[in-house]
């Protein structure tokens, strides 16, 4: 098991989450790929963007629904800074992830996220669980509890 695999799970039994992590036989690094893997909606599936703020050189963490995009202007307003792209290298040095498998848990510092509203519009959502090919099921509010995140609206 990957070290981030293993901080994904230990993260969710720390915070009293018992959910089963899957390991798909193909790729789910974008939403359209989990959701067929999943037998879900796109927008069942909480993606993980990552942008960095240009003031504070902060990540900061968007948990938007699949078929959703993080709208910058509104993603800076949130966060209270002009954010930028977040790269590759810096998105594993901060969460211990690599893009195509950023999960909402388990990251190797603390992160500032944020949740958008439409993940809340469903029982279950699913999100990654730290690879390209792992991902779990969870309930929006149980989700947003265990990442501490808050609700906001950074979508166009």
């Amino acid at each position: 098991m990957s070290k981030s695999l293993k901080r994904v799970r230990a993260a969710l039994e720390a915070s009293g989450e018992a959910v089963e992590i899957l390991e798909m036989p193909g790729s789910t690094r974008t939403a359209a790929e989990a959701a067929e893997a999943a037998g879900c909606l796109v927008d069942q599936i909480a993606k993980s963007i990552i942008f960095r703020g240009i003031q504070s050189d902060e990540i900061f963490l968007f948990l938007t629904a699949g078929g959703n995009r993080v709208d910058p202007e509104r993603a800076a307003g949130v966060a209270g800074q002009s954010l930028g792209k977040a790269d590759a290298a810096l998105i594993r040095a901060e969460t211990g992830f690599a893009i195509g498998g950023v999960a909402p848990v388990g990251h190797l510092k603390p992160v500032q996220c944020y949740f958008d509203p439409r993940l809340s519009d469903f029982d279950q959502i699913w999100a990654a669980a730290g690879t390209p090919r792992h991902i779990f099921a969870i309930a929006p509010q149980n989700l947003l509890r265990v990442t501490g995140a808050e609700i906001a609206d950074f979508t166009g």
